[in-house]
């Protein structure tokens, strides 16, 4: 059974660095089948009502560029949460519409913000400069700090997931796996900047 499990991780490892958008090999493996058993959930999304969106969650860490952000840095907007990796295929495969997103949306009521789950500050800034990812990006794979302030919404080994806050900073919205439909994304950012609590 042991044999069974380790054997199905290396596998798991091999397809994901081996999967995942037009332009990026790793992207269009995955786009295209291969990996598809990477565990990305992809598709799996739930919402929340706002009674039901709990506390606000508290945060804080360093992003790829030294510089400290907070959940006090986005108050009174919508945050979209991307927990992320360079080497996720299904990670690089939405980086584009979540790029998109992030610029249609800044200065317009929501904030997006990277949580690097793996890599250093080097490979994370190269990720963005291959896809033009302005947003910044919390460190968080020495400490796992971060991911800990979100304990119970994103579970550590789904990535990618994308948490959307409410403009109290509740989790009201969670993509498990990669976003398969911007316009999904979209319509909740949308409805959240919209929403009066």
């Amino acid at each position: 059974m042991r044999f069974r499990v380790v054997a199905g991780a290396l596998a798991l490892a091999v397809a994901v660095v081996l999967s995942g958008c037009s332009g990026d090999p790793l992207a269009e493996k995955y786009g295209a089948g291969a990996g598809t058993g990477s565990g990305s959930l992809g598709g799996a999304f739930s919402e929340f009502a706002p009674d039901e969106r709990g506390e606000p969650v508290v945060f804080e860490g360093t992003t790829d560029t030294g510089m400290t952000v907070s959940n006090e840095d986005f108050v009174g907007d919508v945050l979209v949460v991307n927990f992320w990796y360079a080497e996720c295929a299904p990670c690089r495969a939405e980086a584009p519409d979540l790029r998109d997103l992030s610029q249609k949306y800044d200065g317009k009521g929501a904030s997006f913000l990277g949580i690097n789950v793996y890599d250093q500050a080097d490979n994370a800034r190269a990720f963005a400069r291959t896809f033009d990812i302005r947003y910044p990006s919390i460190m968080d794979a020495d400490s796992g700090q971060t991911r800990l302030a979100f304990v119970g919404h994103a579970p550590p080994s789904a990535v990618p997931t994308t948490l959307v806050l409410d403009k109290e900073g509740r989790v009201a919205a969670r993509f498990l796996g990669q976003i398969m439909a911007a316009s999904s994304l979209d319509t909740i950012i949308r409805e959240l900047v919209a929403e009066e609590l």
